[in-house]
């Protein structure tokens, strides 16, 4: 599968799923894609079990993509996901096989203020 292709998926991917269109958020992944949550130590196998536990979750949620970069078989997506209002950034890594997900790994950072004592050499990312 070529780059672009690729790209296109990952784009129908994170359009999906802003828009919580279940169905076609989880075309990207193979039947037996591991999902893991390195922060909370959470491991979900199967793409069925990816797709309910995240149709289960009730709250409203939005996608905001900074940044999709990778190529072969190793994409990033680096985005805002918002939940009910809270925004937490996040880096999704995907790793493809036969042009599907076959692994995503997911960390999620809150915001902070930014630290006084660098102040002088920084710039704010709009």
């Amino acid at each position: 599968m070529q780059d672009e292709d690729i790209r296109t998926a990952l784009d129908r991917h994170w359009a999906a799923s802003d828009a919580s269109d279940f169905e076609a958020e989880h075309d990207i992944y193979r039947d037996e894609a591991v999902l893991d949550y390195p922060q909370s130590g959470e491991r979900i196998r199967g793409r069925k079990n990816i797709q309910a536990s995240r149709t289960a979750q009730l709250n409203r949620k939005r996608f905001a993509i900074r940044r999709i970069t990778g190529t072969g078989n190793l994409w990033i997506t680096e985005y805002v996901l918002t939940y009910d209002g809270q925004p937490s950034y996040t880096v999704s890594i995907m790793e493809f096989v036969e042009g599907k997900v076959a692994r995503e790994t997911q960390y999620f950072g809150a915001p902070f203020e930014p630290g006084p004592s660098r102040a002088q050499w920084v710039e704010p990312i709009s």
